[in-house]
């Protein structure tokens, strides 16, 4: 579950904003394929489940993009994934700033059903230097064809956290997530939610609702290389604040069938999104 998009001057695109406040779940779109992981290097036809298999880890990360995977982890498995941004922060002439360590731990459980818990961010920027809150939440995937698979999941921003980067209140977040696979090498995926989320108390503590579409392409070009494009959006970024979008893209690169690295990079297209006008990232993910 990635980047977020917080509504202070943090740098994080993986802070608990708009990924972790309160919603209810919107339409499960159609073309929709998350971070699509890798099908076999010599497969033309789709794989009975992309979130198994050789390739799998990629399609069950939820980093480095914004949206969340539509996989679930197995059970008895543990994923953690963590990384690190550097930003040149938003309105321009605003300095610069950083944060880590963006860490979510996801515990698999049965029925197709997943535990997760982000811890406290480290954001450091002018004025604005602290922990974001904590977050908890649970996923469920629901299986439909070899091409298409669906999620739910719902998180709650914990009333945490430092009065710069924390969350006054309690959030809550129920979004949907749809993955397609138009083929074993390109992935298309869409999630939507709204949310609920009150700001830091330092910038006033007040609470603000937000539809949130998010959109990613992901295509297979080597294995087990991986190219992402994303770009998403929250219907307002902060209290009295209008809408606000943004986009990034990378390359994910597997490692062994238990270990990814990522390296990213995003910019502010519209609003105030994240509280950036673009940034740099790197980060990585493993599963036990």
């Amino acid at each position: 579950m990635n980047p977020e998009t917080p509504s202070g001057p943090s740098t994080t695109k993986a802070s608990p904003g708009y990924r972790v406040a309160v919603g209810v779940f919107v339409t499960l779109c159609a073309l929709a394929g998350p971070t699509r992981a890798f099908g076999e290097p010599t497969a033309s036809t789709l794989p009975s489940n992309p979130c198994v298999g050789r390739y799998a880890l990629l399609d069950v990360l939820d980093r480095p993009t914004v949206s969340d995977s539509s996989c679930v982890v197995r059970p008895d498995h543990v994923v953690i994934e963590a990384g690190y941004a550097h930003a040149a922060l938003y309105p321009t002439g605003s300095g610069h700033g950083w944060d880590a360590p963006e860490l979510e731990l996801r515990f698999g459980l049965p029925h197709d059903n997943e535990l997760v818990f982000l811890p406290p961010n480290r954001v450091m920027a002018p004025g604005a230097n602290g922990y974001t809150a904590s977050v908890v939440g649970i996923k469920h995937e629901f299986d439909v064809s070899p091409a298409w698979q669906f999620a739910a999941e719902s998180l709650v921003t914990l009333p945490s956290g430092d009065p710069n980067q924390g969350s006054a209140g309690t959030g809550v977040a129920i979004n949907g997530i749809a993955s397609y696979s138009p083929s074993s090498t390109v992935g298309l995926s869409l999630m939507a939610g709204f949310t609920s989320e009150t700001e830091p108390s330092n910038l006033g503590g007040g609470r603000y609702t937000s539809f949130n579409p998010d959109g990613v392409v992901t295509w297979e070009f080597l294995p087990p290389w991986q190219f992402y494009v994303e770009v998403y959006g929250a219907t307002h970024t902060a209290v009295g604040e209008g809408s606000g979008y943004d986009a990034d893209g990378g390359i994910q690169i597997l490692l062994s069938r238990n270990m990814e690295i990522d390296f990213e990079a995003g910019t502010r297209l519209s609003g105030n999104l994240g509280g950036y006008s673009h940034y740099v990232g790197a980060g990585f993910g493993l599963e036990f």
